[in-house]
């Protein structure tokens, strides 16, 4: 064939099949990176005899760290049957009594509490690679501490509890929109204004567990576990 000849195109390569949306959700979840920051020590030998000063420490030292809302936790229940249930919501104090949350009775949460008053709880402060976990049984406080917890609460918080009715099923957004505005108008005008089936909880914890991340996965897992009116220091393997 003479050099000048032009040569006619073979035939078009098939472009390569597009990965699907589960493919693409693998390859996005797989990239993501753990911990890509320096993780602070921690030496469990110099920790306190029992949980709530280190609680009160790490939380201290992830506000400082720059943790997004360190409040937030996850609340952990089971229903009648042993069902477990998980939502997100706020730490509202952590004394020598427990830790505190609230939230309506007439709730699921509430509704499993009263039929099964055990929980768990769960932090997770990824700034520092850090996460705790909490056991116990869940007690009712006073009318007057859920009043007062009440009243704590910003204007949208108040507003959102007075619109109630948490769990149930919604026949429109319309009706969230009217509840809500009336809601919001009754807490600027009432600021002590009540919601019958607000709760505070205070989970009595039997068992607390600090997790400290490693870059060599040579997690550092310290227990602590109430027995007989004292508590017990322990470390588990990671």
């Amino acid at each position: 064939m003479d050099e000048d000849t032009p040569q006619q195109p073979g035939p078009a390569e098939p472009d390569p099949p597009k990965p699907g949306p589960q493919e693409t959700f693998r390859a996005l979840l797989r990239a993501q990176r753990v911990w890509d920051t320096v993780l602070p020590a921690f030496d469990p030998a110099g920790a306190h005899g029992e949980p709530l000063p280190l609680f009160h420490q790490w939380f201290a030292e992830a506000v400082a760290a720059g943790q997004p809302e360190p409040h937030t936790m996850t609340l952990a229940t089971a229903d009648a049957h042993g069902r477990p249930d998980v939502r997100t919501l706020m730490l509202h104090d952590a004394d020598a009594r427990g830790w505190h949350f609230a939230t309506h009775a007439t709730s699921r949460k509430g509704r499993q509490l009263a039929v099964r008053p055990e929980a768990a709880l769960g932090f997770y402060w990824a700034a520092q690679g850090r996460a705790v976990r909490i056991r116990g049984t869940v007690t009712v406080a006073d009318p007057e501490e859920s009043r007062a917890d009440l009243r704590a609460r910003s204007t949208g918080a108040l507003a959102s509890a007075l619109v109630g009715r948490q769990s149930e099923v919604l026949d429109s957004a319309e009706r969230l929109a009217a509840a809500s505005r009336d809601a919001w108008e009754q807490a600027r005008r009432d600021p002590e204004a009540e919601a019958v089936s607000w709760t505070a909880y205070v989970l009595v914890p039997d068992e607390v567990e600090f997790f400290q991340g490693d870059e060599r996965r040579r997690h550092i897992r310290l227990r602590y576990r109430h027995q007989r009116d004292a508590w017990v220091r322990e470390l588990l393997w990671p």
